[in-house]
This record gives structure tokens, C-alpha cells and sequence, in this order.
């Protein structure tokens, strides 16, 4: 049987993915359940591009699970250093692990690599494009504190041009009955024109904004933060004129309704103020704990694992 990859979140069907979100609330409440369902497995970590978070959560999901990690953390300590393309890459790698996850800084590399491989592969963000598994952790993150997604109005505020975690939520949420988007952020951020076409074809309503203010805030359910990347500009002066352009602080928390969770796939810069952290509205680090639980569902997902 073929395997079957993860590139995008809406390769699972909306049955499929809550399906995979019982799973890891599941595996949240009984962790020792799933302790060894991944005995004598192995995921190779193919990360073409720094990463702290999705790697480490990677690795820690399949060990977890009783599985071993086996990788490589950079390009230039992987054979694409010598040229190897990623097609060959996956080829051999097929020989040593049973699932991949791959991340890399051009868009549609791991789908390439996809489309070579023996084992599952799963794409852990390809350039400015996609990252389905932060998707889905967002994903697990809402449902698990908000309970649904229908009808809820999602302000997304930031780098809306480049951040790929933006476009991949936009389209996982787009499938839900009466969601509403507010696109915050510098006119030069704004989201791509393919995304705003696709809202408008649905008949999502959606208002794109340039301030982060009370006007904009008071009737949003989800702030999902995002940094200015400086890995995507080409222009140093533009970035740095770009960086501070918002800061959620204190101030602006209270201008926010009381049960308005705020979200950030992290890492931060400056763009959340560090006095939001105690604010129990701050739900970013339960959400990276949320990020283990939904990879450890996804790996035993796509390697069709059955939990006695």
C-alpha cells in the first residue's frame, strides 16, 4: 500500500482531522496508554532550516510514543551540502526510518520528496507556503479551549505576506460554518492575493485592517500573533522598519474581551510583550505542549498504528 503524506492540512477531510484531534485529546488524557505504540519505529527529522519547536516536537511526540529520532538539523550537515537532491534524499532515507518529517526553505520540496519516498512524509513548513502541523496544533489548541470553531471570529495579526502558519489556518478554517477573519497587519504584509480570492470565492467575510486596536479587538474570539520573519525579507531596512510595527502589551490586553484566547506559533520577538504572559488569556505555551500531542496523533495516524 502507498503511503500516505501529510503536505497540507486540507489533506484530511474534516472527519479525518477530528477524527485526529480525538486522538491527541485522547493521548493527552492517558498518556501511558500510548506509551510503546511506536516500539521499534523510527522518524528521520529532515529540517533544512533552523528549528527549535517543530523538531524538538517531532522528536519528542516519537519518543513518547517508544520510538527512536534519527536526523539532521541543518542543510549543511545533510548530503545537500554535496548536492543530493532531496528526491535521492528521501530514497535512502526510506532505507533507515519509517516516517520522515521534512522541513526546507523552498515551497513544494517535501512534496517532491513526497512523491520519491517508501514511508509517510510530512511537510514541517516549506518556505513560505504551508505548515500543516502547526495548523493542526492551532487546530487542537482552539477546539480543546474554545470547544469549536463555528462561528468564531479569528484576528490574525503580523506578517500575513510570508507567514506560511497564516495560510495554512485560513484554509483549515475556511471548511467551518460562519467563521469570520481580521487580517491585521502593514500594508506591505498583507496576505497574498491566492488567499483573498479564495475567502471571497467562498463567501467568507473577512476585513483587512492596518491598526491593532480596541475598534479591531473588541469582537474577536481568537488573536493569533505571528512575527516579522527576518529570514523572508531581502531588505534588512525593511524589516527592521517592519519589526516593532505591533506589540501586544498589557494596554491593549484590556481593551480585549475576557475570554479572547491569544495564540503565537512561536518563536516571539518583541511583538508580545512578556507582561502577556501571565494574562490567562495567553494560551501560546499550552499550545506548543498541545503541538506533541497532535504530532504523537499524527504519527500514529499515518502509520495506521493500532492502540490496544
Amino acid at each position: 500500500m502507498a503511503p500516505r503524506h501529510l503536505m497540507s492540512p486540507l489533506d484530511f477531510s474534516v472527519e479525518e482531522l477530528h477524527k485526529l484531534l480525538d486522538l491527541a485529546n485522547d493521548i493527552e488524557k492517558d498518556p501511558e496508554k500510548y506509551a510503546h505504540v511506536c516500539e521499534g519505529k523510527r522518524i528521520a527529522t529532515l529540517f533544512y532550516e533552523p528549528s527549535t519547536r517543530t523538531r524538538l516536537s517531532f522528536e519528542a511526540a516519537m519518543m513518547n510514543l517508544g520510538g527512536k529520532v534519527l536526523g539532521f538539523h541543518s542543510a549543511d550537515s545533510s548530503s545537500a551540502s554535496k548536492g543530493e537532491s532531496v528526491s535521492d534524499t528521501m530514497r535512502i532515507v526510506s532505507c533507515y526510518a519509517d516516517i520522515a518529517a521534512m522541513r526546507h526553505p523552498k515551497e513544494g520540496a517535501p512534496l517532491v520528496a513526497s512523491m520519491k519516498s517508501l514511508i509517510p512524509v510530512i511537510n514541517a513548513g516549506d518556505g513560505g507556503h504551508q505548515h500543516p502541523t502547526q495548523t493542526l496544533t492551532d487546530l487542537l489548541t482552539i477546539r480543546s479551549l474554545k470547544g469549536h470553531f463555528e462561528g468564531l471570529t479569528f484576528g490574525l495579526c503580523g506578517d500575513l505576506k510570508f507567514g506560511r502558519t497564516v495560510h495554512s489556518l485560513i484554509a483549515a478554517l475556511s471548511r467551518y460554518e460562519n467563521v469570520r477573519f481580521v487580517l491585521i497587519s502593514p500594508e506591505e504584509l498583507r496576505i497574498p492575493g491566492y488567499v483573498r480570492e479564495a475567502l471571497k470565492n467562498k463567501g467568507i467575510p473577512f476585513e483587512e485592517v492596518v491598526r491593532l486596536d480596541e475598534s479591531t479587538m473588541k469582537d474577536l474570539d481568537i488573536l493569533y500573533m505571528t512575527r516579522v520573519q527576518k529570514e523572508r525579507f531581502f531588505n534588512e531596512e525593511d524589516y527592521v522598519r517592519m519589526k516593532d510595527f505591533y506589540i501586544l502589551d498589557k494596554e491593549k490586553m484590556a481593551m480585549a474581551p475576557s475570554d479572547m484566547l491569544v495564540l503565537h506559533p512561536l518563536p516571539r520577538v518583541n511583538e508580545i510583550s512578556v507582561e502577556v504572559d501571565e494574562d490567562p488569556r495567553a494560551v501560546y505555551f499550552k499550545q506548543v505542549q498541545y503541538g506533541v500531542y497532535v504530532r504523537m496523533a499524527l504519527i500514529i495516524t499515518l502509520l495506521n498504528l493500532e492502540v490496544s
